[in-house]
């Protein structure tokens, strides 16, 4: 399950009330994280051993719609292969941005994961849940 950010809850609220426009960004970038972000941020973002944050075009495929007050990813979302260990995952960020950027949703996993030498995390189709309240 993933929050939105404290950015994008403002972005939002006057995008709805205020008419201040919010355009969604075209791309947007999966983050993993080896201790926890929150909605102000923060966190330790993986680094290191061929990291990057791993880009997905923002459109209907890749992020079908929402139904039941959640949205999942479409497609499977994989990262490069590690050349050294990232370290233990435990949670994911989406940001506006491949570095630095603004985070929009952040979630914890349902199990965190080692990432080796060698290892491909990715994502399943629906994995990555974002819900609202």
């Amino acid at each position: 399950m993933g929050s939105k950010s404290d950015f994008l809850e403002l972005e939002i609220l006057d995008h709805v009330l205020g008419n201040a426009a919010y355009t969604a960004p075209a791309t947007v970038y999966v983050a993993l994280y080896t201790v926890t972000p929150s909605d102000t941020g923060g966190g330790t973002e993986c680094s290191g051993g061929s990291y990057a944050r791993k880009d997905v075009a923002n459109n209907a495929t890749n992020w079908p719609a929402a139904s039941g007050g959640a949205k999942a990813n479409g497609i499977e979302i994989a990262f490069v292969e590690a050349t050294a260990s990232w370290g233990t995952v435990v949670a994911f960020g989406i940001f506006d941005a491949l570095t630095l950027g603004n985070l929009l949703y952040w979630g914890a996993l349902s199990a965190n994961k080692t990432i080796d030498s060698g290892d491909t995390p990715k994502f399943a189709v629906g994995e990555l849940d974002i819900t609202e309240d």
